[in-house]
């Protein structure tokens, strides 16, 4: 089926966009059960009566799974709910093996919040409708003739986000979902890695006229689990509901299923409500019940919005709006700038090494920043002696490279390798002298007018010095002797 395009109308129609988001936590076992919740393992060995829904299993109350999801309404600007419970959602699909899901449905743990995100240089909000709590299921691999479920996921503590339908463009969307996953990373509550289904979202989507106060008939997408693939579908799904709508047609409230390798979504099945569901409140778990002592307590952990921090990155330190969104995009990058501003006042220089020198290596080895062998004393030491013209850029680089390895002080490694630059006057000249002595040629090119010869002269100086020349004081040197005719 090929993709839709929307046909030429004078009506215009306007998108409304509802996003589920489903997160898994971090957390050392499931919501239910103390099986592990490790990516990888063989098929169907992390489980045991409780998450394989065995009769008389009893479930147990995961509480990290409970605070993981508080901070996270925290973070967004929820309300805490005081009392929650935990129900059964009807539930019979293959992946859910008791063929019913403990959820949440009428007490959840969070209501309300808001995630602000800039989509195109635009600054928007997204209201949340709630945050709650539930278990996953097991994951479906589909075959040409049968299909095979492994139940390591089953049971493992997922948190779904869900939003008001504020949002309209698959631009949104994706600048949403960007938002929220650096939240949800800086409070550490989930590792968001897609590739291995820890975020993964339900959309629901409409049209309607443009100036209409009645929304369209929403379907909904399940189970995407990449932002192009959100974005792609729901680019396909808006088209096709405007192609519908614009030739007299009806839209059926039905749940459809992303295609990526034919670009288009299909129908699965109608779409369920709420009663379809037959919620009943859980009959093995007690409510849960917060103390504000200890809402206060988790809330008192929370670390500084990535918004905040990056607004502060620019006050604070002088830093452009450039520097400070790459700093702030990772928490640990950005509590590394810290700790080296607090010891080393040129912020610039240090956002420059961080941003050039620290990412790259950060992106080449696939080690986090904190697992690297340089610490923020490290790089404080080494900006101060490029400053100081104890050592110039090129043997800056050295020492930076050797830190990595060895974990050695740079002023060790500065010593022991004989780095130090030379910032003697008479030395450099002298060098400069010797210079222009064996390049007549590029001399006479620059003072013939071509500056660039000057350039290639303060190579030969570094060349001769061994890169220890203090590169300043050679052009400065050269110049002098040059413009006097030397």
């Amino acid at each position: 089926m090929p993709a839709i395009a929307p046909r030429v109308n004078e009506m215009k129609y306007v998108p409304t966009i509802g996003l589920e988001v489903h997160v898994q936590l971090r957390t050392a076992s499931k919501m239910f059960c103390g099986c592990r919740t490790s990516f990888g393992a063989d098929p169907n060995t992390n489980v045991c009566p409780v998450c394989l829904g065995y009769p008389g299993a009893m479930p147990v109350i995961n509480e990290e799974a409970v605070k993981l999801t508080v901070v996270t309404g925290l973070m967004l600007g929820s309300n805490i709910g005081a009392y929650s419970k935990f129900d059964r959602k009807s539930y019979f699909y293959p992946d859910m093996p008791k063929n019913y899901q403990i959820s949440q449905y009428d007490k959840p743990l969070c209501i309300g919040g808001s995630v602000a995100f800039d989509a195109g240089g635009t600054g928007k909000t997204a209201r949340l409708c709630r945050i709650h709590l539930e278990e996953d299921v097991g994951k479906s691999t589909h075959m040409e003739h049968f299909s095979i479920v492994d139940f390591n996921r089953a049971g493992s503590p997922l948190m779904e986000i869900v939003t008001e339908p504020d949002l309209r463009s698959a631009d949104d969307a994706i600048a949403f979902l960007a938002a929220l996953k650096q939240i949800l990373l800086y409070a550490r509550v989930s590792d968001c890695n897609l590739e291995e289904g820890n975020m993964r979202c339900d959309v629901n989507c409409s049209v309607s006229p443009e100036g209409s106060a009645t929304l369209g008939t929403k379907t909904e997408i399940k189970n995407l689990n990449t932002f192009k693939g959100v974005y792609n579908a729901l680019q396909y799904e808006i088209a096709r509901q405007i192609e519908v709508v614009s030739q007299g047609g009806k839209i059926t409230q039905e749940t459809r299923r992303w295609d990526p390798d034919t670009g288009a979504t299909y129908s699965m099945r109608s779409k369920e409500e709420a009663h379809d569901y037959r919620y009943f409140p859980e009959p093995d778990l007690l409510p849960v019940v917060l103390s504000p002592g200890t809402v206060e307590d988790w809330r008192k952990s929370l670390p500084e919005l990535p918004a905040l921090r990056r607004a502060r990155f620019q006050s604070r330190y002088g830093l452009p709006g450039y520097d400070a969104g790459v700093l702030v995009a990772d928490r640990d990058t950005a509590e590394f700038f810290e700790a080296v501003a607090a010891i080393q006042s040129n912020y610039k220089a240090v956002s420059n090494w961080i941003m050039t020198d620290v990412l790259r290596v950060v992106s080449e080895t696939g080690k986090g920043i904190a697992a690297l062998r340089i610490t923020p004393k490290h790089l404080a030491d080494l900006i101060s002696m490029v400053d100081g013209g104890t050592i110039n850029s090129s043997a800056a680089r050295e020492v930076f490279g050797a830190v990595l390895e060895t974990g050695q002080e740079p002023g060790i490694i500065v010593s022991e390798r004989g780095l130090s630059q030379i910032s003697d006057a008479g030395a450099i000249d002298e060098m400069a002298g010797k210079v222009i002595a064996e390049n007549a040629k590029s001399a006479e090119d620059y003072k013939s007018g071509k500056k660039a010869a000057l350039q290639y002269l303060v190579g030969q100086v570094m060349k001769l010095s061994k890169g220890k020349a203090n590169p300043a004081m050679a052009m400065d040197a050269l110049k002098r002797r040059l413009d006097a005719g030397g």
